[in-house]
Order: structure tokens, then sequence, then C-alpha cells
């Protein structure tokens, strides 16, 4: 089976389901939080993939209480259930991953990572701006501190990577120092 055409095909159905109903946003953003939690407790994540663990209606208990306070969305609550019917809760994961996608693609949202040395909120705010003025997209920012890039800024978008940091042009003018004194030999 592929994982990865079911994951979509589900997504995919939530998405219209929820945008149908006006709801999308409020899907998307407890989305996020069920993937966040999924993601970093690994023994939720092993109840909810886990077959032959917990009843389906435990499960939906665990992540529903993994939202917190905020009550689930119709949509998603509808959604869950379908998908522990037709026995696909291990691919709950990649769903969601999809869906996220399929969201940020639909609505022109880009995602992209930022390392810097230290804090920079303006270097954030200038580098969404940029971005919005060129492409007309708006970005999401995952903001890093790396105290061993030293200085300047490693930024991620789309695939493609921009290496401004200090510790990378360091090591190109080392590499280059090396070069030069291995020909002198």
């Amino acid at each position: 089976m592929n994982t990865g055409l079911v994951s979509a095909r589900y997504a995919s159905a939530l998405l219209k389901f929820a945008t149908k109903t006006g709801n999308e946003e409020v899907v998307y953003r407890q989305v996020l939080a069920l993937h966040h939690s999924l993601s970093s407790v690994q023994k939720l994540r092993e109840l909810i993939d886990n077959p032959m663990g917990l009843p389906d209606k435990m499960k939906f208990g665990l992540l529903v209480s993994a939202l917190g306070k905020e009550e689930m969305a119709d949509e998603l609550q509808r959604f869950i259930r379908l998908v522990m019917k037709n026995r696909r809760t291990k691919f709950l994961r990649f769903m969601f991953v999809s869906f996220i996608i399929q969201y940020r693609d639909a609505h022109n949202i880009k995602f992209s990572r930022l390392i810097t040395a230290v804090p920079a909120p303006e270097l954030e705010d200038r580098l969404k701006r940029i971005i919005r003025e060129r492409k007309g997209d708006s970005v999401i920012f995952e903001h890093r501190i790396d105290p061993g890039i030293i200085g300047g800024f490693i930024i991620e978008i789309d695939g493609f990577r921009l290496d401004a940091s200090t510790a990378t042009q360091l090591k190109s003018v080392r590499r280059q120092f090396i070069e030069k004194n291995r020909r002198i030999v």
C-alpha cells in the first residue's frame, strides 16, 4: 500500500470538507497542534499507531485531550473517526503532514527555516517583507538559534538553502588556504 497516496487522498478530503464548511483555518491550526503532539510525544505516537493497543474510543480521547482546552472542530472529529473506522490510524501522522502541505499550497504560505547565531527579529521581518513583495506569498518562519554559525544566517525556503553564515565563510577561506598551500609544496 502506498502510504503517501493514501495520506494525500485523506488529507485532500479533509481540506475540501473543511473548506466547504468554512472552518479550514481552525482545522489547520488543530491539525498543526496534533501533529506537533504526535511528533514530540513518543508514547502518544506509539499508542495511536499501534493497531492492537488501545480501542479506538480511547485513542480518540487521547487526540482530543492533546488539543488541551480547545474543543476539537467537528470536521476534524468526523475525519479522525473515519480514519479509525477504516483502520488507517497508523497513517494519521502522514495524513496530518499532507494536510498541512496542501493547506499551505492552497493559501500560498511558504515554510522557511531561519538559523541565526543570536535572536534576530528584525532580520526575520525583513526577509518576510522581501518574500511577500517578490512572490506575493506569506511566510512562516521556524527560527532557530545556533551559536555554532558564529554570525550571519542560514535560510531554507522551498528546498533552497542560502548559507550566509560566518562559520561557512571561514570554512571556505580555510579550504582555499589549504588548497593554495598544497600547490606550493
